[in-house]
């Protein structure tokens, strides 16, 4: 699994954020249990915005991409004429 960027954690950190201020706001709940609830959909909000974004197209892994990290071989010459 690819590491989060920094645009994830970013968005999905604001979405967090907003996302419980508006809901406790509007709804004007003061119970616990309602506002664990609205938490809970907050941060389930929040990782679905994260993983959302697209992945940067130029980004390989060390694993994905092995074989072009390797240093190129030197020719060996022929010693036969």
């Amino acid at each position: 699994m690819p590491r989060p960027t920094a645009a994830q954690l970013a968005y999905g950190s604001a979405t967090v954020v907003f996302a419980t201020v508006a809901m406790l706001l509007l709804s004007r709940t003061t119970t616990g249990p309602g506002i664990a609830l609205i938490g809970v959909a907050a941060l389930a909000l929040g990782l679905l915005v994260a993983m959302t974004l697209p992945q940067p197209a130029g980004r390989r892994t060390a694993y994905g991409n092995a074989h072009a990290a390797a240093p190129a071989k030197p020719r060996e010459h022929s010693l036969r004429r």
